[in-house]
C-alpha cells in the first residue's frame, strides 16, 4: 500500500534585497548627477571622469542591492558608509566646484584630487616611497634598540639602575625637540632624521617591553627552573614572549609617534618626502595637492597599523580579536 505525500514543496529562495546598497546607488547616482548636469561657473579638469567613477558606483550597488546574495557579510556592514560617502562628496561638489561657498583655493573640489592623482602621480609616489624609506629605517633600528633595552631592563636590576635615569631624563622630551641637535650633529638631513625617527620609537618600545618584562608571573620562572632551565631559557622562552603583548603596544605607539617625526623631519630638513611635498604644495597654493598627499599619509599610517596587527594576531593567536584596527 503506497502512502500519498501531501507536503507542499519549497519554494525556490530568491536572493533577498539589500536596501542599503540600493539606497546607496539612488546617493551616488544623485553625486554623479549634480558632478555631470549642474553647470559651474568654472571649468573643472576631470569632471566627466569623477561623474563616470560616481556613476559606475552607484551601479555596483544597484547590481548588489538587487542581487542580494551577492553582497557579502562585509559588504553589508559599509551600506551606511557607502551612504554617508555619496552625501559627503555630492555636497564636497556642491558648496565648492558648483556653488563656490567656500573660498578658493583653500577648499578644491573632488575632481581636483583626482586630478593630482592622475597628473602628479609620479612626484607624489616618489615622495612616498622615500617617505617609506626613512620610516622603515628609523622605525626598525628603534624598535629593535627599543625592545632590547627594554628586555636588559626588566631583567636586570645592574643595568635598569644605570638605563632608568636616563630614560626619564631624554624619554619625555619630544624627538622634535632634538632637531637642531641632530642636524648639528649627523652629517646628512637623512640620518638625523633617521636618528629622530628611532628616538621617537625607542622610548615607547623600551618602556612597554619593560612592563612586560616585569609583569611575568615570577611563578614561572620557579617551575622553569625546577625543571633545570638555564638562564637564556628563561630569558627567551618564559620572559620575551610573556612580554609580548606588552610589547607590541609599544610598537603601536612608536609607528604614531615616529609617523609624526617623519613629517616634521621632512618639512624642516629632507629635500624629498610627504612632508616636503606638503610644504612644497603650500609654498605654491596647490592645495589640492596638500590634501591629496594627506590622504596617502592617512592611507600608508593606516596600512602598516593593519600590518603590524597582523603581525601581532598571527603571533599572540590566543589574543586575536581582543584588540581590533
Amino acid at each position: 500500500m503506497t502512502t500519498l505525500d501531501l507536503t507542499i514543496p519549497a519554494a525556490p529562495r530568491h536572493a533577498a534585497i539589500w536596501p542599503a546598497g540600493l539606497a546607496g546607488a539612488v546617493f551616488w547616482a544623485a553625486a554623479a548627477a549634480i558632478t555631470w548636469v549642474w553647470p559651474a561657473p568654472d571649468d573643472w579638469p576631470y569632471t566627466v571622469e569623477l561623474a563616470i567613477v560616481m556613476a559606475l558606483l552607484a551601479v555596483a550597488l544597484g547590481v548588489a542591492g538587487l542581487g542580494g546574495r551577492l553582497a557579502g557579510p562585509r559588504l553589508r556592514r559599509l551600506g551606511p558608509w557607502a551612504i554617508a560617502l555619496a552625501l559627503i562628496f555630492g555636497s564636497w561638489e556642491l558648496v565648492t566646484a558648483k556653488l563656490g561657498l567656500l573660498p578658493r583655493p583653500f577648499f578644491a573640489p573632488p575632481q581636483a584630487l583626482l586630478e593630482v592623482y592622475l597628473d602628479d602621480w609620479r612626484r607624489l609616489g616618489e615622495s612616498a616611497l622615500h617617505s617609506l624609506a626613512l620610516l622603515g629605517s628609523g622605525y626598525l633600528i628603534g624598535s629593535a634598540l627599543g625592545f632590547a633595552t627594554g628586555v636588559a631592563i626588566g631583567w636586570s636590576q645592574a643595568i635598569g639602575y644605570w638605563v632608568h635615569p636616563v630614560l626619564r631624563l631624554i624619554g619625555p622630551l619630544p624627538a622634535t625637540a632634538w632637531l637642531p641637535i641632530a642636524f648639528f650633529a649627523f652629517p646628512t638631513s637623512g640620518s638625523a632624521s633617521v636618528f629622530l625617527i628611532a628616538l621617537a620609537t625607542g622610548f615607547p618600545a623600551t618602556i612597554l617591553t619593560w612592563s612586560g618584562i616585569a609583569s611575568v608571573n615570577r611563578a614561572y620562572y620557579d617551575i622553569a627552573r625546577t625543571l633545570g632551565a638555564s638562564p637564556s631559557f628563561l630569558v627567551f622562552k618564559v620572559a620575551i614572549p610573556g612580554a609580548m603583548p606588552h610589547v607590541f603596544v609599544g610598537l603601536f605607539m612608536g609607528l604614531g609617534a615616529s609617523f609624526s617625526v617623519l613629517i616634521i623631519a621632512e618639512m624642516l630638513g629632507v629635500k624629498a618626502g610627504l612632508g616636503w611635498y606638503l610644504t612644497w604644495a603650500q609654498g605654491w597654493a596647490a592645495y589640492a595637492n596638500m590634501y591629496g598627499a594627506l590622504l596617502v599619509m592617512a592611507a600608508i599610517c593606516s596600512g602598516l597599523i593593519t600590518l603590524l596587527f597582523r603581525v601581532r594576531d598571527h603571533l599572540l593567536a590566543w589574543q586575536k580579536g581582543l584588540v581590533k584596527w
